[in-house]
């Protein structure tokens, strides 16, 4: 019962830490004149994928890589299962036909590079940092592609949901750089806090109930490192700005690929044979052909679809139990 109630506690220091960490740093880079559509694409962007960080590093410093690697396989499907299913449940999320131009070509990529990386057991800490360089290039190269009136919109609209989402878990008003500064510092502290409690935790609970860590990284800590962007998406839909959604999803499974699984190669071992992992690979690419199929166009996706991806998050959580 202690592994559960440490397990629930670090959950609730992540999701806390990372939206006083995403809107205390937004409102810094604002404060210090860093163009608003700079802060939605990085700031926010990297911010909102901490968790998984934090959370795969330690883990993958801790010897647990495949709570890391679960990690990032579980959190992309619950980005897309979970958090988009929800989302357009909420309020049917509008789709920017700009999306699959930009987003879509580099989702597919990482994606695919993920079996690819394992192909040999092993995801090498050169191929970690060749993945951290990845990331910062997409980047770049997002900011000199948004330069559009809709992406400066866009980019306001990130930062006014990461600002009420930060409100809504209690983060000191925005009033001036110093302020700004100690609400990210206190995020991080916390967000940090969280995660060595929840990683511990994690895997008390799978050795006390015989769960594999694999398991436990799809489905228990995978959740819990998504909830700021659950919560997030949950409050720009009930909003009118469900659309949000749409691109922080395609957004934080792209970094998870790029940022989470590089620094957790560079930490400590992340190690599988491929065959082991074959179903989870397979849900990762339905779930990303799912995600496909909303964006393939400019339209709305509408409740109904937004079930259909709820109900196959749910199946695959199932399935991963059920499998052990």
């Amino acid at each position: 019962m202690n592994d559960w109630i440490q397990l629930a506690g670090g959950a609730v220091l992540l999701y806390l830490g990372a939206e006083w960490f995403v809107g205390g740093a937004s409102a810094l880079a604002l404060s210090l004149r860093v163009p608003q559509i700079i802060v939605g694409l990085t700031v926010v962007a990297y911010g909102t994928s901490a968790p998984e960080i934090i959370v795969g590093v330690q883990a993958a410093r801790g010897g647990h890589g495949a709570v890391a690697r679960g990690n990032v396989i579980g959190s992309n499907i619950a980005n897309v299962g979970l958090i988009l299913g929800v989302a357009a449940l909420v309020r049917p999320a509008r789709v920017d036909g700009a999306l699959r131009r930009r987003e879509l070509p580099v989702l597919l990529a990482s994606t695919a590079a993920v079996p690819l990386l394992l192909f040999d057991g092993v995801v090498s800490p050169g191929e970690g940092a060749a993945l951290l360089l990845l990331a910062t290039g997409y980047s770049g190269w997002m900011i000199r592609a948004a330069r559009s009136g809709a992406a400066l919109a866009e980019a306001r609209s990130d930062a006014r949901s990461t600002a009420d989402a930060a409100d809504a878990a209690g983060a000191p008003r925005r009033g001036g750089t110093l302020r700004a500064a100690a609400t990210a510092g206190v995020g991080l502290g916390v967000m940090l806090l969280g995660g060595h409690l929840f990683v511990q935790a994690a895997v008390s609970v799978a050795h006390a109930y015989g769960m594999s860590d694999r398991l436990v990284g799809l489905t228990i800590v995978a959740v819990g490192t998504s909830l700021p962007e659950l919560v997030t998406s949950v409050i720009a839909a009930r909003r009118g700005h469900s659309d949000l959604a749409v691109g922080n999803v395609l957004g934080s499974n792209i970094f998870n690929i790029f940022l989470c699984l590089g620094a957790a190669a560079l930490a400590g071992t992340v190690a599988a044979p491929l065959r082991s992992l074959a179903v989870d690979l397979a849900a990762l690419v339905l779930m990303t052909g799912v995600a496909a199929a909303f964006i393939r166009s400019e339209r709305t996706i509408s409740r109904r679809e937004g079930a259909v991806a709820l109900a196959l998050y749910v199946a695959f959580t199932a399935m991963t139990i059920a499998r052990g």
